[in-house]
C-alpha cells in the first residue's frame, strides 16, 4: 500500500486525521523527520510529532487515539521498538501505516497497512521510504485542507532521480577527498544545518559518522550555533556546513559568515549548488534531505576508504546485547 491509499483509508476509517505521529529509530526516524517538518509548516489543522520509537512507548502522547495516524518506519523490518510502538497505537485506536524494505518482517504485519520498498541503486525515489513519507503529508493536506503545491511536489520528487546522480558525481569531484583528508587530521568535527535538512545534519553525525565510521562529531542547528556553541569556534577546529535551499537558508548564511572569519577549517555542502535549484522553491526544502542523504553516503565512503573502515562494520550493533 502506498501513501495515497493509506491516507484515503485512514480518513475513511477514522474520520478527519487530527494528529500524525512519525515513529522510527536511528536512520529510519531520520527519514521521517522532513515529513514531520513539512506537515508542521503546511498544515493549519493537523498536529505532527516525530518520536524515536522507545520514547513513544515509554511516554506516549495523551492525544494518541482514533483520529491519529501513526507512520512507522523500520528499514530492516526487525526493529522491536517500532513494533511495540505500533501495538500501542493499535490499542489506542490509531490508524497505522508502516514502511520497510523487508517483506514478511515483523514490521510488515497483517495488523496494519504496510509499504514495502525495494532498496536498490536504481529504485525511483518516489518508490522509497523518504519520498513516501513526504507523499503522506501531501495526500493528507490535499484531502483535508487543499495543497496548492501538490503538483510541484510530485514533479520535485521525480526531479530527484535526475539531480542525485549528478550530485553524487559532483560531490566526489569536489568534496570527498578533502573531507577524508580533514578527518585524518581532526579527531572531531562539528556539523551544522537547519530546516528540514537538519534531519540529515543529525543523520550524518549519528549514523554515517558515529555509527558507520566511529568518528567523533557533534551536530548543531545553524540558528542555535549562536546561542552557545559558537564559543568553541577557532582556527584548527573542523566545521562542516550543510546549506539549505529553503527558507531556513538565512540561518545557514549567518553561520557561514561567522565561520568564514573565525575558523580556517570549513567545508560547505550547498543544496543550491547540488541541483535543488531545479525544484520549485515552495517544496524543495522538504525534498533536499533526500539529496543530502546521498551526499552523506559518498562522504562517509570516502572517509572509509582512507581509514580502511567499511561502513558496514560494527563493534556493538547487532553483536552485543544492549
Amino acid at each position: 500500500m502506498e501513501a495515497r491509499e493509506a491516507v484515503a483509508k485512514a480518513i475513511e476509517g477514522h474520520g478527519p486525521i487530527e494528529q500524525v505521529y512519525w515513529i522510527g529509530c536511528g536512520g529510519s526516524m531520520i527519514d521521517l523527520m522532513p515529513a514531520d517538518y513539512m506537515l508542521q509548516a503546511e498544515s493549519a489543522k493537523v498536529e505532527s510529532h516525530v518520536y524515536t520509537a522507545r520514547e513513544f512507548t515509554v511516554a506516549p502522547p495523551r492525544k494518541l487515539g482514533s483520529h491519529s495516524m501513526v507512520v512507522a518506519l523500520s528499514h530492516s523490518g526487525g526493529t522491536p521498538e517500532v513494533v511495540e510502538a505500533c501495538k500501542l497505537a493499535q490499542e489506542r485506536g490509531a490508524y497505522i501505516f508502516t514502511m520497510t524494505s523487508t517483506a514478511g518482517s515483523i514490521v510488515d504485519a497483517p495488523e496494519w497497512d504496510t509499504f514495502v520498498y525495494d532498496w536498490q541503486d536504481d529504485t525511483p525515489q518516489r518508490e522509497l521510504d523518504a519520498a513516501q513519507s513526504i507523499l503522506v503529508v501531501a495526500e493528507l493536506l490535499k484531502a483535508q485542507e487543499g495543497y496548492d503545491a501538490y503538483d510541484a511536489l510530485q514533479a520535485g520528487i521525480d526531479e530527484l532521480d535526475r539531480i542525485i546522480p549528478a550530485a553524487k558525481k559532483k560531490v566526489n569531484e569536489e568534496l570527498c577527498n578533502r573531507f577524508a583528508e580533514l578527518c585524518q587530521k581532526h579527531d572531531f568535527l562539528y556539523i551544522l544545518g537547519s530546516g528540514a535538512c537538519f534531519a540529515q545534519t543529525y543523520g550524518f553525525a549519528i549514523c554515517s559518522l558515529m555509527e558507520m565510521q566511529w568518528q567523533n562529531c557533534c551536530y548543531i542547528h545553524s540558528a542555535e550555533y549562536f546561542h552557545g556553541p559558537f564559543e568553541c569556534t577557532e582556527p584548527g577546529v573542523f566545521y562542516f556546513l550543510q546549506m539549505s535551499s529553503g527558507p531556513s537558508r538565512v540561518e545557514d548564511e549567518r553561520a557561514l559568515a561567522f565561520l568564514n572569519t573565525h575558523t580556517d577549517t570549513l567545508m560547505v555542502l550547498d543544496a543550491l549548488e547540488y541541483g535543488m535549484d531545479a525544484v520549485d522553491e515552495r517544496v524543495r526544502a522538504y525534498l533536499e534531505p533526500i539529496m543530502m542523504y546521498y551526499m552523506n553516503v559518498e562522504l562517509r565512503a570516502a572517509r572509509g576508504r582512507v581509514f580502511d573502515h567499511d561502513p558496514s562494520v560494527r563493534r556493538y550493533m547487532g553483536i552485543e546485547k544492549y
